[in-house]
């Protein structure tokens, strides 16, 4: 009876837990390669929302997408400036632990308006909510200086953005969305994250990998300079003595 009673409880939960949907995402280029002729790419993420019994549910409001696309974590140190005596001097630093090199969001509608604070910290959605752990023992008001003065510099390179309405949806199911990779842009292993949103909870995420690397003789000196210092700096010394004699060769001849 005590059994009974026990699994007649537990029906109820069992049946109300609905499966949730998945996620397939993709990106158009899992390899970018960087030669001296890069002028940036455009990288398009899609891909697919499958709900349990192969339709989105009715009646409810429409789940909305979300895609992130992250650069390795980089150590920076931002110094402030200050006028002495007519001489622009550096004044107060700090340095951040763990700021991505690369930051881009897109998002069918405005982040906002999406989720509340608290989920856009836990999954840093927007740049206002990245966290850049900041290493110094500055107050709250000098850190959030520094963190704004970072964000701005970023932005203004290119290498942060936001691009709210952004991705497109169709029919429920299938969406897309294109992310600007500009020719500055650090190397390393990029990650595209794709979160799907509805009534204000994250129902779904998936992680997708890209590789951003250096071709060519850009490659060969990035490595020697890396792994071999001997061969790097037999090449820069071979540079040298090359544009120099290139550059005698001209003054000669004009």
């Amino acid at each position: 009876m005590r059994r009974t009673l026990g699994l007649s409880l537990l029906a109820p939960l069992l049946l109300g837990a609905a499966p949730k949907p998945v996620l397939v995402p993709d990106v158009s280029r899992r390899n970018i390669q960087i030669a001296y002729s890069f002028t940036g790419a455009e990288l398009l993420l899609f891909g697919a929302i499958l709900y349990p019994g192969g339709r989105a549910p009715e009646g409810d409001d429409p789940a909305e997408v979300v895609v992130v696309v992250k650069g390795p974590s980089q150590s920076i140190v931002m110094r402030e400036k200050e006028k002495v005596a007519g001489i622009w001097v550096n004044a107060s630093r700090t340095r951040f632990r763990s700021a991505p090199s690369f930051y881009a969001i897109a998002s069918s509608k405005p982040i906002g308006a999406l989720v509340d604070d608290r989920t856009r910290a836990i999954y840093e959605l927007g740049l206002d909510s990245l966290q850049l752990s900041p290493a110094s023992g500055a107050t709250a008001p000098e850190q959030a200086r520094f963190t704004d003065g970072l964000v701005d510099l970023k932005r203004r390179n290119g290498l942060y953005y936001e691009a709210p309405g952004a991705v497109e949806i169709t029919d429920g199911v299938l969406y897309r969305a294109a992310v600007d990779i500009p020719a500055r842009v650090p190397v390393g292993r990029f990650t595209a994250e794709t979160f799907l949103i509805r009534d204000g909870r994250v129902l779904a995420a998936a992680t997708r990998e890209i590789d951003i690397r250096k071709s060519g003789f850009e490659r060969f000196v990035e490595q020697a300079a890396e792994h071999d210092s001997l061969a790097y700096g037999l090449v820069a010394v071979a540079l040298s003595m090359l544009f120099g004699w290139a550059a005698g060769t001209l003054w000669r001849r004009f």
